[in-house]
Formats: structure tokens, sequence, C-alpha cells
């Protein structure tokens, strides 16, 4: 054991247990791909990347690039053996380097390969390109100008009568938000190392969330079997989406490079390139039309929700289908009908973040929930509150589904109670009155997140499970883990099943060598499927140690009961190293493969009805905030949260991650912005022009709780629920009471309608704009 590290307490499902991996990451010696010893003779590969947003590929000139110091060689589409195309969404509409013609500033043209990383580096800069430019354009609104090219089928979701639901309304919410992008900026930049094998084979460690898309993304571009092609991940530095596809570029370059020169070969881009070169969170307009009445009852909504895709599908498709999902938030819409534009654009092709979608339809919700307010002049919690998915009533999603574990009314409830939601309101209106230049806003938010993936195929996981002479337990699944804790719940659940300590079992890398197949660690879906499947491995072992333990002690198979440190099999109680020891002497087999597929889903997108989601997260979270009505800047100066994770595995973990997700969430709505410029290119590409939250910028008031009743009504592993996403959506209630601040220069009788990032130069518009307005 490493002397800095204090042995692990005792497994216990439901209690504090830190992460596997902890004191590594503190000490420095967590091992990512770039720590690894290199093979002898590792070649290193960089990507040249275009300098043009829409453009032919008229001709290259390599000459100079060859020539230059430890250049061993160029890779070109020409190289690619096999199917040129690294789509996730097999739609072949991306090849692995711009096919002719390139469609955005910095897509990936050519590879050059090196003895160093710093002679690629600088090589690739030496290619002479000559480019025919074409037209191009980069946001939402342009896109729709020019017509409106998709990438992949749109969707629409409908229920009611919406025609007659707007016409019969007595007031109407029309308007348009604008809702940014987001970089993942993850730790760990993309990286890949390929190995060459004998034959047609090559082992890859790659920095992805899905080692088998990798695996069948480089078969086919390689033009072998997925047999030849293993994928080992023991960890990544943060993924957050971003590792979901867009390793996919990384891992075919390093593989053809490895297999064409036999020599290993790694590839690591720096920042600028990395984040110039990677899809993003998608851009969405939300153009919207809402009717309600007095009360602030909406009757009917209708929306566009249309994104900034990219060149390529990606998963432009599932993204945005994901953002209808969520159109509704925790809220009834007698009659919706909700439609997505996926939009080409001459831009990276966006794709997976936390959230997938949901965000963006959750923030349009909140829009128009805001603009009720202000034109009825109440509190935004009340409308909020007045709009409510019912229990048995009002309970159908867009997309038909019934929602049968509505909790939203007690997590508000407590939360406004033990936040002192009412009071601390009532003081800020006052505040406002007598301070010229601070205002301050506080806001209480929702959320109602579906959990599992809407491709239902993906809703399945494997397990590998061996216990060995000793009584030590090796434990392999289809999760990756990067940093959100994974592999300790799931090895929790293991040492639970056995009853036996945490450092009993050994955690091993994910492998597509040792389990096959495997979905995305992605849609929250990682304890869920990596859980039941690891248990669903460890029944099997237990079932055949019964019966030897009955057998062995002469005793019947009901009298032998699973205690923790092992087996109490009638009087005789043995150890699980006793039990391991006597079984292999017996020829019971020590080993199981485990399986989970996610039960009661189902989805029809040509008609979107269905049953997408097994059950859904709840939360709520308030924030007080305090703006500067002459520069804009503001403060996050309160935040408290409660949040439903089901019956918690390890509630330790549990909070970091709700923790995170919010700040994570609030930089994404307040401070992460993408600019792109006139000539095409993406100007905030660096740590410089990208601002994501500090160490500082996290409130320093921050209650969060988990709503330690809640358990999940299907039987998840443990009774538990979901974690990583739902709580990123927390952080709407930031820029909902920067809003209110913003009106109070209005006396609140204005909608600020604040497009997002929420940044001190938008809030400073939105008062100047509500000032102006006021005077008439």
């Amino acid at each position: 054991m490493n002397k800095h590290q204090a042995p692990i307490n005792l497994a216990v499902l439901h209690t504090n247990t830190r992460h596997d991996s902890g004191p590594k990451h503190v000490t420095g010696t967590a091992e990512y791909i770039d720590d690894m010893a290199e093979p002898v003779g590792t070649m290193h590969a960089y990507l040249g990347l275009s300098t043009k947003p829409h453009a032919e590929i008229v001709g290259m000139d390599f000459s100079a690039v060859l020539a230059a110091p430890g250049v061993i060689g160029v890779l070109t589409n020409e190289d690619v053996p096999g199917v040129l195309d690294i789509s996730s969404a097999h739609m072949h509409d991306e090849p692995v380097f711009a096919d002719g013609v390139v469609h955005f500033w910095g897509q990936p043209v050519l590879a050059v390969v090196a003895e160093t990383r710093d002679q690629a580096k600088r090589a690739t800069h030496l290619v002479k390109i000559e480019y025919k430019e074409l037209p191009f354009f980069t946001d939402v609104r342009s896109a729709q100008a020019a017509g409106g090219k998709l990438v992949t089928p749109p969707l629409k979701l409908e229920r009611g009568d919406v025609k007659a639901g707007l016409a019969g309304a007595p007031r109407r919410a029309k308007g348009a938000i604008t809702i940014g992008g987001q970089d993942h900026f993850y730790l760990e930049g993309q990286i890949a190392l390929a190995v060459p094998g004998e034959d047609e084979d090559v082992t890859l460690y790659s920095s992805t969330q899905h080692p088998s898309e990798i695996q069948l993304i480089v078969a086919q571009a390689l033009g072998i079997r997925h047999n030849a092609v293993t994928v080992n991940v023991r960890r990544m530095g943060g993924g957050f989406g971003g590792k979901e596809t867009q390793g996919n570029l990384f891992a075919v370059v390093a593989a053809l490079a490895a297999k064409k020169w036999n020599r290993a070969c790694k590839i690591r881009p720096d920042r600028d390139d990395d984040m110039s070169a990677t899809g993003k969170r998608h851009d969405f307009v939300v153009d919207y039309d809402v009717g309600y009445d007095e009360t602030g009852k909406i009757h009917a909504v209708d929306a566009v929700y249309g994104a900034r895709a990219g060149y390529s599908s990606d998963l432009s498709g599932p993204v945005t289908d994901r953002a209808l999902f969520h159109c509704d938030n925790a809220y009834w819409y007698p009659a919706v009908r909700a439609r997505s534009e996926p939009l080409y654009t001459n831009t990276v092709s966006n794709t997976a973040f936390r959230g997938f979608g949901g965000p963006q339809g959750m923030v349009g919700a909140e829009r128009w929930i805001e603009d009720i307010a202000y034109a009825l002049g109440k509190d935004p919690l009340d409308i909020r509150k007045a709009n409510f998915y019912g229990t048995d009533t009002d309970n159908v999603t867009p997309y038909h589904q019934v929602v049968e574990d509505n909790i939203i009314h007690r997590i508000v409830d407590e939360l406004e109670a033990s936040s002192d939601y009412q009071a601390r309101r009532k003081a800020i209106v006052e505040f406002n009155k007598n301070s010229a230049i601070l205002k301050k806003g506080i806001s209480l938010t929702p959320v109602k997140f579906g959990i599992s993936f809407t491709a239902t195929w993906y809703n399945q996981a494997g397990a590998l499970v061996h216990v060995y002479k000793d009584g030590s337990i090796h434990l392999s699944h289809g999760g990756t883990e990067m940093g959100q804790g994974l592999y300790i719940k799931v090895a929790q659940v293991v040492a639970d099943a056995f009853g036996v300590n945490l450092d009993t079992v050994k955690i091993m890398a994910t492998s597509t060598g040792k389990v096959p197949n495997t979905s995305a660690t992605a849609a929250s879906s990682g304890s869920d499927l990596n859980g039941m499947a690891a248990y669903d491995a460890c029944r099997q072992i237990k079932e055949r140690l019964v019966v030897h333990a009955a057998k062995l002690h002469q005793v019947e198979e009901s009298a032998c009961e699973w205690v923790q440190g092992g087996i109490q099999a009638g009087p005789k109680f043995v150890t699980f190293g006793e039990l391991a020891a006597s079984a292999y002497m017996n020829r019971v087999q020590l080993s199981a493969a485990g399986f989970y597929k996610t039960p009661k889903i189902h989805w029809d997108r040509a008609t979107g009805r269905g049953h997408p989601f097994y059950y859904f997260s709840y939360g709520a979270s308030v924030s007080e905030v305090t703006i500067d009505t002459l520069t804009g800047e503001y403060t996050v100066d309160r935040v408290d949260i409660l949040h439903d994770v089901g019956k918690s595995l390890n509630p330790a973990i549990d909070l970091g991650q709700v923790e995170g997700a919010f700040v994570q969430g609030m930089g994404w709505l307040t401070t992460e912005e993408l600019v792109w410029d006139a000539k095409g290119q993406l100007r905030t590409h660096a740590p410089s022009t990208y601002k994501i939250p500090l160490a500082s910028d996290v409130p320093p008031v921050f209650n969060v709780k988990l709503a330690e009743w809640s358990v999940n009504k299907e039987p998840t592993i443990g009774r538990s629920k979901a974690v990583g996403e739902p709580p990123f959506m927390l952080a709407m209630s930031v820029p909902e009471a920067l809003s209110m601040a913003v009106a109070s220069v209005a006396d609140y009788a204005i909608a600020p309608q604040l497009d997002m990032p929420v940044t001190p130069e938008r809030v400073l518009i939105g008062v100047e704009r509500l000032k102006k307005e006021a005077r008439g």
C-alpha cells in the first residue's frame, strides 16, 4: 500500500467513502496517459488546422514539412485504408481530415508525425495550403437567414391543441432568448497513445468516455475487425461530454501512424488547438409564443429551438432532441408544440456536454415563466408553483410519458422554508428601494431531469468480477472514471454484496478486452447501469458459493446467510477468504460476467411518443446576488440547494457532484462566452480569453443538502438516483436572480430578458435599457 494512502474504511453502501483516487490526485501520483512511460521509439503526431472558415482546398505542398527536422511523415485522408469517417452518429459526414473542403476555422487538414512532439507541432506550420474561399456563417440567426440547412433530421413534440390554446389564452408572451455555448475545459486535454501489435492488432490508451466507440471508429478506419482493437482507460482528467465522441479523431490519427510505421504513436494538442478543433455545448436561440391567463397559468406553448450544430451531425440530433424533452422543466403545459432546428454552421461540430441539451431546454422554459411573472407583477416563484406538474392529473409530458414520481412540490417547499426565501426576498425589495447604485436579486428555480439514454440500446452495461483464491476481488465494468466517483461507487456495490472491506476489491481500468460493447459513460447513467451489472455478477458468484458452503458444511442452503466478513453456514462462520479457497479446491467457478438493461423504457422518434426515461431526478436552488448598476459587475452572495439523488450510494461523492455541477453551470450562464470574429475564427480559445469560474467565484455562503428522505421508486442500485447531470441546471437560479436585480431599476414592471451568458456587460446593457424604457 502506498505510504501516503490510508486504508479505506469498511464498505457499506449509502455512507461517506472517499474517492479511490483522491490521495493520488492531491499527491500528483494519479497516472494519466501523458504520465505513462512511452514505449521505445514512440512517435508523436500533431494536427495541422485550417485557417479559413469555409473554402475549397486547391492544393497542398508538404515539401517544407517533410524536410523539417525529425519529421517521419504526413498523414492525410489518403492514408486511411478503411472507412473515411469518424462520425459518432454514423452519418458519414465527418472525414478524418477535411476532404477537399474545409468547413470551419480550425478543422484538421492533416497530421504531421515526428520523433518529438515539438518537432511535429512546428512542422505543421510549414505546410502550404492554397484555398478558394466560400461564403460562411457562424451563428443561428445567420444560418436561419441562409435557408436553415440542417445537419440531421429535426424532431417535433406535440400534445394538445396548440392553436386553440394560444387563441383562447387571455395573455401572450412572445419573444426569443439566445443561450450561449460552453467549452468543456477539462484539465486533461484530448490525448491518445497507440501501440501496434502483431497482425492487425493495435492497443489504444485513450482519454475517452466511450471506449467501445473508439474501438469501432479505429477498426473501421483501419479496415479491420473490432476484436483487433483494444482500448484501455484508467481515468480521465475530466470529460463532461467532451470525450464522448471527440476522442475519435485523436485515436484514429495515433492508430493510423502506429500501424503505418509500426511504432507507438502519441498525440496531444495544445489547449488552444484543442479548443479550436473540438466541439462545444450547443448555442441555442429559442423563439417562443406562450399563452397564459391572469393567474399565471400556462395554456399553451409553441417554441422553436434553433441550435448551432456546426458542420456535421456529431450528436446534434440527440442533443437537440433532449432540449425538447426538457422544454417543460418541471411545468405542465396543457398544449405544447416544440420543434428543433439543428443548423449547419461554419463552426466546429458541437457535441455532448453535461445535461446534453436539457439545460438549454430548461432555460427557455424559465424565460417565459419570468416573462409571465413580470407582466403580472408577481414573484416568479408563484408562477412556477402555479404551473408545476401534478401527481394524479396534469402529469403528461410533451412526449406523452406520465410523470409518476413527482416530488418537486416537496423539494421546493422545503427549500423555500430552509433558505428563508420569503423573508429574504421581502428584505431585498426593501433594500433596492433605498440603494441607488447597488441592487440585489433572489430567485428560486426548480429542476426535473429525465434519466436514461434516449437511444434505447445504450441503456445496457456489462461487468466482470473475479474472486481469487485468497479472497481478493477483481472488478471490471464498462463505465469510465473521469473524476466523478463512478469507480468507487461500483466498488462499494461489490464489497457490500460480498460483505468484505473495500480494500479487498481491486478496481481495474476499463478495457474493451474485458467488457465488450459498452455504452458511453454519459446521460448520468454510470452508476445505474454499471452498478447493477456488477451486482448481477456478484449475485451469480454468491449463488454458487451458497451451494458450495451448504454442501461443505452439510446444512440446507436456506441456512447459509451472508454476513459481514463471510458467510454463516448454520452454526459455522466461514470467512470470505476461507470460502474462496475451499471453493477453488472444490472446482467452483469464481468468476462471472454480469449484465443489466434498463427496464420499462421505449421511444418512437417518428411519432414523438414513448417512455424514454426510467425515472426523474429533482432539485431546486435559491441564489442571491448583488449588482453594481454603474458597471454591471456582480457577486453571487449566497446559494442554497436541496437536491434529490434518491438513497445516495455515497453522500460525500454526491455532494461534490452537486457542488461542482452548480459552479460549472454558473460559469456557463454567467462568464463563459464563445466569440467568433468576422473572419470566422473562434477567438476564445485559451484561458486568457475564455473565463471559467475560479475558486473565488464560489458563493461565500453555499448551503448544499441532499434530500435524505428520497428513495427511488424504481429498483435501481441501492434505490439511488443519478447525480452527474441534473444538478448542473440548478445554476439557473443565478441569472434569474440577476434578472430581478436588473428589473428593480424599473420597479419590476419590465421583463429584463437577459441573454445567456449574463456577463457584466449584459447586466449593464440590461440596466440601461430598462431605465430608458421606464422613462418612456
